[in-house]
């Protein structure tokens, strides 16, 4: 994010998020993006997770990844977004469950 861009989120930079260690460290693309009734965020590559690859960050770091998911700053709580690729357009849904 440039430093001219303003901030889309309604929640602070500071958010704590859910995601991977493949998206952070791997650079795996995020294609599936969950905005949960209590306000959480889940950054998932739409790929199973277990315990041992889940990572929480801040939301600005994830963003930091894929200036993409600025897209999704909207997206309403217990909505999901989801995409085959990181070249792929975001498909907005709501949640069904997990």
């Amino acid at each position: 994010m440039s430093a001219q861009t303003e901030w889309p989120f309604k929640d602070p930079k500071n958010t704590v998020t859910f995601t991977t260690v493949g998206v952070i460290k791997k650079h795996a693309p995020v294609c599936r993006v969950c905005h949960d009734d209590d306000g959480a965020w889940q950054f998932l590559t739409g790929a199973p997770v277990t315990m041992a690859e889940a990572m929480i960050v801040t939301l600005s770091h994830v963003v930091g990844t894929d200036q993409s998911l600025l897209e999704l700053a909207d997206l309403p709580l217990g909505s999901v977004a989801t995409r085959e690729s990181a070249q792929s357009p975001w498909q907005r849904s709501p949640k069904i469950s997990d």
